[in-house]
């Protein structure tokens, strides 16, 4: 586990694209945090840093927006929010294991309302206001050979 302080909602968004390199096709990545943290703008980061085009928004009322991504590694960034979901079965009508699988990543906001919902995540990411717009980032990565990956990302 390792924690990044940012000052700005640039900076929130610049710590997410720098995260954007630890992932791999096929992560599943769980956003914890207060309303508000941050969640929605480190996701922007991450769609950025995957070289995402389009304009990223929060998916609180559609509960999922996908992002198809430039060719590489990764096709598609999913970008979820559970807040509003009722059950965790309502996940399978979103169709993300299938997606997951053909080589998305999926930026789950609220993934702890329905922990069973994707298996095991690659990452957990939590985000902790401050002061302003200070925010405390802290990435767990599932895998700990990602560990000094995400110890570098920590430092940066």
């Amino acid at each position: 586990m390792t924690t990044r302080v940012t000052h700005e909602v640039e900076g929130t968004r610049h710590a997410g694209a720098d995260f954007a390199a630890l992932l791999r096709p096929g992560d599943i990545v769980i956003l914890r945090g207060d309303l508000g943290a941050g969640k929605t703008a480190f996701t922007q980061g991450v769609a950025r840093g995957l070289g995402c085009t389009q304009r990223v928004t929060s998916p609180t009322f559609t509960i999922c927006q996908v992002y198809e991504l430039p060719d590489g590694a990764i096709d598609a960034l999913l970008h979820i929010d559970l807040y509003r979901i009722g059950h965790a079965a309502e996940l399978s009508d979103l169709g993300v294991d299938e997606a997951v699988d053909r080589g998305a990543v999926a930026m789950v906001e609220w993934g702890d309302l329905a922990p069973t919902g994707f298996g095991e995540p690659s990452w957990t990411v939590t985000l902790r206001g401050g002061d302003d717009d200070d925010r405390e980032i802290t990435i767990e990565p599932r895998d700990s050979a990602r560990l000094a990956a995400a110890q570098t990302w920590a430092s940066a």
